[in-house]
């Protein structure tokens, strides 16, 4: 049996490949839901222990938001759609 050497080309493409940055949620400060209930809906869609649903709460009403999750565009999107069903205001975005 011959072996022959195998020729590799090289990419010819200037095309960059740029990891997918991960999805965040974002929850919004609204003048309608009551702190303590936003502090209960962190804790029970995310699990987030009261001292981390409280800090993140505090960040929404002081600083006007805060990111509540991360990850794929599939679980942002669902992220959002049950934060919307238990009325807060949530968007999606690209992490920056």
């Amino acid at each position: 049996m011959t072996v022959f050497p195998v020729e590799v080309e090289e990419p010819t493409s200037d095309e960059v490949v740029v990891p997918d940055r991960p999805w965040v949620v974002i929850v919004w400060n609204d003048p309608i839901n009551l702190m303590s209930y936003v502090t209960y809906v962190f804790q029970k869609l995310f699990g987030y222990s009261r001292e981390k649903a409280t800090k993140l709460m505090l960040d929404v009403h002081h600083k006007g938001k805060a990111v509540v999750s991360s990850g794929s565009r599939e679980k942002a999107e669902l992220d959002v759609f049950r934060l919307h069903e238990h009325g807060l205001w949530a968007t999606l975005q690209h992490d920056e």
